[in-house]
């Protein structure tokens, strides 16, 4: 995907915390930013409507959508159903 560049405005303590999260876990503030701006519902977003708000705080959270074979087979582990 084609990138575009933009100037943000952000809070000098933020932006410091964001530099040192990046440091640490070595990415950069662009990928962070990205990554929030990208977990964001999109416009149509009546389907997370009658989310409860918790689970409408993790929606986007998980990455690559998982593996149910894998999942259920967990669970039938875990819980042997």
């Amino acid at each position: 995907m084609p990138k575009e560049r933009v100037n943000l405005f952000l809070d000098r303590d933020a932006m410091e915390r964001a530099r040192r999260y990046s440091q640490k876990h070595d990415t950069s503030v662009s990928k962070l930013v990205s990554d929030y701006l990208a977990g964001l519902p999109a416009e149509d977003a009546k389907a997370t409507a009658e989310l409860t708000p918790t689970v409408r705080r993790l929606v986007g959270v998980a990455v690559g959508g998982g593996d149910r074979k894998a999942y259920r087979e967990y669970l039938y582990k875990k819980y042997g159903r």
